[in-house]
């Protein structure tokens, strides 16, 4: 197992430390449900310094960039980030990732943990043009501080207007005493905040720096656990559960960041698929009664038919029932449709919803 560079850290606070993606991470501290709603309500931060990190440089770096991604990142100045995927040759999906522009012909790939040799090995063999690459995984850190008093419990910190950075957009920038930070309005939990990247021998000053800013807002340090029932929450897809390498990017529902201005691979076939309709579609549901619904749980319709299968679940601590995302049959697949979860042999009355589940108030 690797080490994230704060892991004693962690073990102080009283981090639950469990394998994660080839790494040992902080699944909590407190509890799930009491973490969710400190991201929801306040301010926390999570360690997700185990996620991967490419540099794609020099003049052919776009090149390279348009031809593996789906979105157009052409259309990115310096200074935006940009969601996308990385689609393969048989209709699924690699991974999902964020380009960041970071200056002419200087691109920043943040891809999934698991997937970092993986992503790499792709990347490299489609480099027909001859981009420069450098894997920086393991030299950076990634602390995400996420909810609605981020930007005003941070401020303190640097010198940038944190408030002025728009969703999607990011500054390289001091903070925390520490120079050439990015700072990034980007996050994985529909509460608002940032993603600061760092280097190892930087993230120990960044963590003690924020927690001081944040005292007095009530800042938290936050698990996967939670990250993963705010996502879920926000209709996000999670890699190995809602999108994997068998999962196409339209029936995931991920057809606003593919783009047809550009060939890509796997574009033509994908293009098809996007005319003439796909034969299932993820959805999301909530229960309609008591219970919680987990990944491989098969979903039916009315009559008893198996239609689909649960990708994600859970107990939603901001909407207070059980939540999920599953692909059904296209015919199945319409907001206010009935289907039963089988929960342990129960058949659990749920009805597909329009995403997210969780609306600021």
């Amino acid at each position: 197992m690797k080490t994230i560079a704060l892991q004693s850290t962690h073990e102080a606070l009283g981090a639950k430390m469990v394998p994660f993606a080839g790494y040992t991470m902080p699944v909590q501290y407190i509890g799930v449900n009491a973490e969710h709603e400190t991201v929801r309500n306040g301010v926390g931060v999570f360690d997700v310094s185990h996620m991967g990190e490419f540099l794609i440089e020099g003049p052919n770096a776009l090149d390279l960039i348009q031809s593996v991604s789906s979105n157009d990142a052409s259309k990115l100045s310096v200074g935006n980030a940009q969601y996308s995927c990385l689609p393969n040759e048989t209709g699924g999906i690699v991974d999902d990732l964020i380009i960041y522009k970071i200056k002419e012909d200087t691109y920043l790939l943040v891809v999934n943990a698991s997937n970092i040799e993986k992503d790499w090995n792709w990347i490299v063999s489609k480099n027909t043009m001859g981009a420069e690459l450098k894997n920086i995984s393991e030299a950076y850190s990634l602390l995400a501080i996420q909810g609605p008093k981020a930007v005003e419990a941070m401020q303190s910190l640097s010198s940038v207007d944190l408030a002025s950075i728009e969703f999607y957009n990011f500054v390289v920038a001091d903070f925390a005493d520490i120079e050439h930070v990015i700072i990034s309005a980007t996050g994985y939990t529909g509460s608002g905040g940032f993603e600061i990247y760092c280097k190892n021998s930087e993230v120990q000053q960044v963590w003690d720096k924020v927690f001081e800013a944040g005292a007095s807002f009530g800042i938290k340090p936050i698990g996967l656990a939670a990250r993963d029932t705010l996502r879920l929450e926000m209709g996000y897809c999670l890699y190995g559960n809602d999108i994997d390498d068998q999962t196409s990017p339209i029936e995931a529902g991920l057809g606003w960041i593919t783009k047809f201005t550009k060939p890509f691979t796997n574009s033509e076939a994908l293009k098809i698929e996007k005319q003439e309709g796909t034969k299932r579609r993820l959805v999301g549901f909530e229960l309609v009664e008591r219970g919680i619904p987990r990944k491989d749980y098969t979903i039916e319709d009315t009559s008893g038919n198996v239609i689909g299968i649960v990708t994600s679940g859970t107990m939603a601590p901001s909407v207070g029932k059980g939540i999920g995302m599953g692909y059904v049959f296209s015919d199945h697949a319409a907001v206010g449709t009935e289907v039963r979860i089988t929960i342990r042999k129960q058949k659990v009355l749920a009805k597909i919803v329009k995403l997210p589940f969780y609306k600021h108030k």
